[in-house]
Parts: C-alpha cells; sequence; structure tokens
C-alpha cells in the first residue's frame, strides 16, 4: 500500500471504469470513482469538486472514460480538468493530449500530417461536394466528428442513386453541420486494436464480425480474437500514437487489399478488447504505470 490519493474519471459502475479503479485501490488503498456531470468547478476557490473530494487534492487523476458518449460538451470536461493538472495533480492522459483526439477530424488531421495512411477522407459543409465524394469513392461512412464505437455512422454507397443520396445526406448533415466521409476499405470483417502504454506495444487483437453488418465493433455483434502483427504493423502503429503523447491508448487498424490503414487513435484505450483478444490485464499494467509516474 501507499499513501497515494488517485482517482478515476468515468462511468460509475462500467466495467473499465471499475476494474481501473479496483487495480489503483489494490495498489495504494484509495478509491475515488468520478462522473464528470457530478463535478462542480469553482474557479474562485480554486477547486474542482466531486462530492466532498477537491480533485485538486489528488495526487493523480486517471480518466478512462470522460463521458458516455462524445459531444462537444465532452470538451468542456476536459477543460475543467485543467485546473486540477495546474494545481499539480497529475492527468493520465494529459488533457492536452485528449483533447486532440476527441473530435475525429482532429485526430484526423494529426495523423495526416504524420504521414499515417489512412481511408481517403472528405470533409466539407457542402451537399453537393459530399455526394461527389460518395460517387467518386464508390462507398462511403460518413461518421460524426464526436462519436464512439461506430455510432451515428452511415453506410452510403454510390449505387443507391443520386436522388436517394441527396436525402441521407441532407439527413445526415442535420445533425452533422460539418460532414466527415471516407471511403468504405474492404477488411474482410476484420480490424485490429493495437495496445500501447505509454508509448511502448503491449499487444493486439483482432474485432471480427460476425454479421453481415459493415462494421466490426462489438456495439454490433463483433467479437474479439487474439492475432499476432508482424514488425512492420507495429511499427506503424506506433508513428500513428506517437504524437498524442498518451499514456495509454489503442490504434485502430484495418488490413486492406491495397495495405494497411489506420482509423484513429483512442483516447482513451479499451481494457476489454486487449484481455479478451490479447490476453493483456490493461487495468492492472496501467495502473502501475500511473503509480510510477505519479511517485515521480
Amino acid at each position: 500500500m501507499t499513501d497515494l490519493r488517485i482517482g478515476v474519471v468515468g462511468i460509475p459502475g462500467k466495467w473499465s471504469t471499475e476494474v481501473l479503479a479496483d487495480a489503483l485501490e489494490a495498489k495504494t488503498g484509495f478509491r475515488c470513482v468520478v462522473d464528470m456531470a457530478d463535478v462542480v468547478l469553482d474557479l474562485e476557490a480554486r477547486a474542482l469538486m466531486a462530492g466532498q473530494i477537491d480533485l485538486c487534492s489528488l495526487d493523480g487523476i486517471v480518466v478512462k472514460k470522460i463521458s458516455q458518449t462524445y459531444s462537444p460538451a465532452t470538451l468542456d470536461r476536459l477543460e475543467m480538468l485543467r485546473l486540477a493538472e495546474a494545481s499539480g495533480t497529475k492527468v493520465f492522459s494529459s488533457t492536452r493530449s485528449i483533447l486532440g483526439l476527441v473530435n475525429r477530424l482532429s485526430c484526423t488531421v494529426t495523423l495526416a500530417n504524420a504521414g499515417i495512411p489512412m481511408p481517403a477522407t472528405c470533409v466539407s459543409e457542402s451537399e453537393d461536394e459530399a455526394l461527389a465524394a460518395v460517387l467518386r469513392f464508390g462507398s462511403a461512412v460518413f461518421k460524426p466528428l464526436f462519436s464512439t464505437k461506430a455510432r451515428g455512422m452511415t453506410l452510403m454507397d454510390a449505387a443507391e442513386g443520386e436522388t436517394a443520396l441527396r436525402h441521407k445526406i441532407a439527413a445526415f448533415k442535420a445533425d452533422n453541420p460539418v460532414m466527415y466521409l471516407q471511403k468504405k476499405v474492404n477488411l474482410s470483417g476484420r480490424d485490429l486494436g493495437m495496445v500501447f502504454l505509454g508509448g511502448s506495444y503491449l499487444g493486439t487483437y483482432a474485432r471480427v464480425a460476425q454479421t453481415n453488418s459493415w462494421n466490426t465493433t462489438i456495439l454490433h455483434g463483433g467479437k474479439y480474437e487474439p492475432f499476432e502483427p508482424d514488425a512492420d504493423l507495429i511499427e506503424l502503429a506506433r508513428l500513428a500514437q506517437e504524437p498524442f503523447d498518451l499514456d495509454f491508448t489503442t490504434v485502430d487498424v484495418g488490413l486492406t487489399d491495397n495495405g494497411p490503414v489506420v482509423f484513429e487513435v483512442s483516447a482513451f484505450g479499451g481494457f476489454k478488447g486487449a484481455l479478451e483478444g490479447a490476453g493483456i490485464d490493461a487495468a492492472k499494467l496501467y495502473a502501475n504505470h500511473v503509480i510510477e509516474k505519479v511517485r515521480g
């Protein structure tokens, strides 16, 4: 046991949040699970209160999940945590790192600037340009800028015809004024989650579709399986996560007919896929990493 007080920001009752809190409690004897919906920022008092606990007084905060669903409000929650950082509380991963990932476009531009291969991508507020991109790609996935586990994503195919596509594009734009779309690539029903801790590679799992769904997420019926990547694939994932300076992350990679592509780098990483697909106890390893960093 130590005298360290390290809290977990997440969703109380959710497995990944609680298993991380368990791992930290086993090492420190302290347990604090924080739902940011209940946190009060008092700038006059320089306090960030979660019930009776001032998060600014903690030694560390691990952000496992900032909100149940992503939205621009997610950015506001991260901004609140910046007060704790300024007060000397170490946040994992840093708010600066997470802020660069919660918005899908921010992540994509960083990856593109680093020369990381991705599916052909178009971003526009113009419905005409979005239609032109679908016709050019043949098939495209429209993705909300703030979403997880493929929520809100819409597949559009040129074969549907321009009239039907215009209706679908207009419906998507009603909720997503800035439209982000990527060419649909052939993944043969499988994509990869490549896990990193402190920039070091831990292992890889595959998400494998079990239905006719075009995506492989567990939310849509996929399941986890082991996967052994070669050295080149590991290096690609390492380069993809490197610009973000994350303490823990999963790089989502697809294997296409034209080589591997990176879809995104996760702001928080997945514990369940790492455990069930790769046999990695990410919560325990992450807890040890955080304690070591807090001790300095």
